[in-house]
Formats: C-alpha cells, sequence, structure tokens
C-alpha cells in the first residue's frame, strides 16, 4: 500500500505540474483544500475513489494511469494539453484581430464619408487599444492563468483613461491635463485587489 501511495503521488504531482496548476489551484477545482492536495503529493494519504475518477477526468488520463509506476503509452497528455493551449491561443489572436479589422473598416469607412463625420475618425483605434485588452481579459479568465489579470486589468485601465483623454482633446479641444491623475487611485484599488487572498 505504501508503494501504491507514492506511485500516485507521484502521478498526480506531475500532472499538476505539466498542467501548471499549483495545488491551490487544484485543489479549487476539486472543491478540496490546498493541504489535502499536498498530502495526496507527499504520499501522506490517498484520495477516495471518487476523488481519483475526478482528478483522472480533470487531466485527461484514466484511473489507471494514476495507479502504474510505468506508463508503457507514451503520455498524450502533455501534447494534448500543448495543442489546447495553442488552438486556445489562436482563437484568443483571431478575436484581437477581429477587434482591429472592426477598427480598419471603421477607419476606411469614415474616410470615405469623411466630410459628414469630421478628421476625427482615426480616435477609433486609440478605442480598439482598449477594446483589445477586454477580449484578452475574457479569453484569460477562461482558458489561461487568472493570476495575470491584474496585470490586463492594469493595462485596460490606463488605456481607458488614455483613450478618454486624447478623446478629449481631438473631439472637444478640452485639455484637461490632471485627468490622467484618475489612474493613481484605481491602479491602488488593483493592486489592493490583487492582495485579496483566495479561500
Amino acid at each position: 500500500m505504501e508503494d501504491l501511495k507514492q506511485i500516485i503521488a507521484k502521478n498526480i504531482c506531475s500532472l499538476r505540474r505539466e498542467s501548471e496548476l499549483t495545488q491551490f489551484e487544484l485543489a479549487e477545482r476539486l472543491n478540496y483544500s490546498d493541504k489535502a492536495v499536498s498530502k495526496w503529493e507527499r504520499g501522506e494519504s490517498v484520495p477516495d475513489i471518487a476523488v481519483l475518477k475526478e482528478i483522472a477526468d480533470l487531466f485527461g488520463v484514466t484511473v489507471d494511469y494514476l495507479l502504474e509506476a510505468e506508463h508503457t503509452k507514451k503520455n498524450n497528455f502533455t501534447e494534448r494539453l500543448r495543442v489546447r493551449m495553442q488552438n486556445h491561443g489562436f482563437i484568443m489572436g483571431m478575436s484581437i484581430t477581429l477587434v482591429w479589422l472592426v477598427a480598419l473598416m471603421i477607419y476606411v469607412f469614415g474616410d470615405l464619408f469623411r466630410e459628414y463625420i469630421g478628421p476625427q475618425y482615426w480616435l477609433v483605434f486609440v478605442f480598439a487599444v482598449p477594446a483589445s485588452l477586454i477580449v484578452w481579459l475574457v479569453f484569460n479568465s477562461v482558458w489561461f492563468n487568472p493570476r495575470r489579470n491584474f496585470l490586463i486589468v492594469s493595462c485596460l485601465m490606463w488605456s481607458c483613461i488614455l483613450a478618454i483623454y486624447v478623446a478629449l482633446i481631438s473631439l472637444w479641444r478640452i485639455n484637461f491635463r490632471l485627468f490622467p491623475l484618475l489612474g493613481i487611485p484605481g491602479q491602488a484599488i488593483i493592486v489592493m485587489w490583487s492582495r485579496i487572498k483566495r479561500k
């Protein structure tokens, strides 16, 4: 039994690391504490069969895989994970490119109707930056590392502030020099938000 504990521990640990999950993130997905995951990975305890099945499903392997010391078949998990992450990256890249395509179309049609809408239609590219960051934030929250969200939210806040500032100057000739200072308390809130401990 002791050997089996160590085998399961080694397999859970290696699958978690290949998935780039922390013990806390794995515990969250399984609705367990990170202390329980830590005990499993040290071989101090073994998850019950229902949890083993849940772990196997999460990592796309069989329960047998978790119980085997030597894996006779080449582990395709890493390759599948790499392909899946690559596909997610392509989908996110296409979505961000779509934002810029829409901005370019607005710019092209803006040039056609310049006499009706004025010369400031180039501002569409300024506002495409925060729109791109929103798309990135959504995909990062769903598919990638949510810990990166604090950086994306910071960039989003500053790009929104600067886009509004540029629009104020360009459209209404308002030079409100102190407007970018609004980002300082916003950034302080984002930093404090990043320090909140998750359960």
